[in-house]
């Protein structure tokens, strides 16, 4: 049996039988009839725009609130199902008609949280704290009272979400179907862009740098479809966003994520101010690699040192270890994430890139992620699982108390990857420390740097925007440029990647800037594990209570209770000094002079 065989299918028996199947079918039509019940009773309670309203109004909003809790747990579940059958297998005909079908409900369920905001504008949001559901949910409540003094009106903002069906939403549809289905040619050989891209791990050069120029030229000859699923999307937000009285996309995004442009800001710089660190070490595996100047972009995941081969069956098993070395409770949703096949695991025609984790039902996951047989996959599995560990420390919330911005969504499965990390560099030397050591700096480097000039490049795409569609080769440009900016001679400039904007699907599936929730995960998560070292005594509970309460606070406030000022460039530079140590050992450790 290959190893590819061996490693797991997610199990979707607790949610329904088949798709199509009997009993899915009864789910969602029975979500449908309550979507139509809720429609009715809120056109009865006359939620939606309009004047001032007088008199108390505590009760009809915390019959909103039960009412949208009530809709979204019965919509995961359905929504999860399906989504699980389309990214394993974009050629899954009824799993992708099923999914226009759950796009439709997904606008009516969002028309009513729309109209639901825009009915917060009309009130005085202090008087419904008397309502025990109300002040249950007073952050969401008081997030959607300031969303609605940006909202259009309620007209437009029907029409917006009518048209979300056919405009970003298709168009994320179209990328995310079309990109599953790229093949690649690599000496004559056919394979997936998943397949072709895990090629960039693989010990021989020659491999690396065939399935490379491969993998660009399968890009150029599919860009024309995916630019104008770039243009759409980046269109349709920066317009919605200044209908909307936003300043610009970011500030909205910032909202949304509850985190303020102070924070961005001070966070940003320490990332710039790290930069020379970071080409150090791309420097220094060059050398390792056997040549002087910068790194090749496809290089950049090139194992070095004697690493071991971690097969799918031994990486559970360690990282289970781990994370009970941490607490029982993180060990036994390891042991239950196996026992239960939550994981699907293995590269496959069809099946999407990349890696991530969906909660399914309360504290219960699903993980997508496509494995190899190194550290880096080992890593990837255990950040997987920081989500779910998250979703298990959310189980208890109702879905408003749920909503987590993306920034603090990171910042468990950071903290699981580091557990292990921090775990294997305390245990091993020489070459297989490097190995270690290269593929721990590897993804920090992609968080710090990568991630900065995927940010440059959004921003710059946004801008021009708003004057015309860009081109592909306007789209390669930017994107090369950002490179240059934050890899500096880190990299061989003759050796980049211009099309990481295709690569992404984060790019189309997300209204923009989905880049630096990474690196505030990555940087924030490392703040709280040095905590950790040095005052474990009732961590693990607070720890525990923040993941439960992201939905509840803005991040500045979360951070507080751990005496952490994210405002503050310090905290963020004392977090990537951690890793400025690490760089510091790299280069030492492969013999390099950079």
């Amino acid at each position: 049996m290959s190893a590819t065989a061996s490693m797991p299918t997610w199990s979707l028996e607790p949610l329904f039988s088949g798709l199509p199947s009997d009993d899915y079918t009864v789910a969602r039509e029975r979500f449908a009839a309550e979507l139509d019940a809720a429609e009715q009773d809120f056109d009865r309670w006359g939620i939606d725009g309009g004047d001032r309203l007088s008199g108390d109004q505590s009760a009809t909003c915390a019959d909103c609130v039960d009412r949208l809790n009530a809709l979204s747990t019965t919509y995961r579940p359905i929504r999860s199902f399906v989504y699980a059958f389309v990214t394993t297998d974009a050629t899954h005909e009824a799993a992708q008609k099923e999914m226009s079908v759950l796009a439709k409900l997904s606008v009516r369920l969002g028309k009513l949280d729309t109209r639901w905001t825009a009915w917060l504008g009309r009130v005085d949001v202090e008087s419904l704290w008397t309502n025990p559901v109300n002040r249950a949910h007073e952050f969401p409540i008081r997030k959607r009272n300031t969303e609605s003094q940006k909202m259009m009106s309620p007209a437009e903002e029907a029409l917006a979400a009518d048209l979300s069906e056919y405009g970003g939403g298709a168009w994320s549809r179209l990328y995310g179907n079309f990109s599953s289905q790229i093949e690649v040619e690599i000496e004559g050989e056919t394979v997936s862009m998943s397949t072709a891209r895990t090629r960039a791990y693989d010990r021989d050069s020659d491999t690396r740098r065939a399935a490379y120029e491969a993998e660009l030229k399968a890009w150029k000859r599919n860009e024309v479809p995916i630019a104008a699923a770039m243009n759409a999307l980046k269109g349709e937000s920066r317009y919605l966003t200044e209908k909307r009285g936003w300043d610009s996309v970011l500030d909205m995004i910032l909202f949304e994520n509850n985190m303020s442009r102070g924070a961005l800001e001070a966070m940003l710089d320490a990332a710039r101010d790290s930069f020379p660190q970071w080409r150090r070490y791309l420097r220094a595996k060059a050398h390792a690699l056997g040549y002087s100047g910068g790194l090749k972009f496809y290089d950049l995941y090139a194992p070095v040192g004697a690493e071991t081969e971690y097969q799918y069956d031994h990486a559970e098993r360690f990282v289970e270890d781990q994370f009970r070395a941490y607490s029982d409770k993180m060990g036994d949703l390891a042991a239950r994430s196996a026992a239960e096949r939550w994981v699907d695991a293995a590269p496959r025609q069809g099946k999407r890139d990349g890696a991530f984790c969906m909660g399914v039902l309360p504290g219960v996951s699903r993980i997508l992620m496509n494995y190899k047989p190194a550290f880096g996959s080992v890593s990837t599995l255990a950040h997987e699982l920081g989500h779910a560990y998250h979703n298990l420390c959310l189980a208890e919330r109702t879905p408003l108390q749920m909503e987590t911005p993306m920034p603090l969504a990171e910042t468990a499965s950071i903290f699981c990857e580091t557990i292990i990390k921090r775990k294997m560099l305390g245990e091993v030397e020489g070459d297989e420390k490097v190995a270690i050591l290269d593929a721990t700096l590897q993804g920090e480097c992609q968080v710090v740097v990568d991630i900065t000039s995927r940010f440059l490049f959004e921003d710059e795409v946004i801008r021009r925007r708003g004057a015309s569609e860009l081109t592909a080769g306007e789209l390669c440009a930017i994107m090369t440029d950002a490179q240059l900016k934050t890899y500096g001679d880190g990299l061989d400039s003759d050796a980049l990647h211009p099309y990481m904007w295709a690569v992404k699907p984060h790019y189309y599936g997300y209204r923009g800037y989905y880049n630096f929730p990474y690196m505030f995960g990555l940087l924030f998560a490392l703040g709280l594990y040095a905590i950790y070292e040095k005052q474990p005594e009732g961590f693990h509970g607070r720890y525990d209570d923040l993941l439960s309460s992201t939905g509840l606070y803005p991040a500045v406030e979360l951070a507080n209770r751990f005496g952490i000022n994210i405002e503050d460039k310090a905290f963020w530079a004392g977090s990537l000094s951690v890793l400025s140590d690490d760089i510091d050992d790299f280069v030492a450790a492969v013999g390099a002079s950079v």
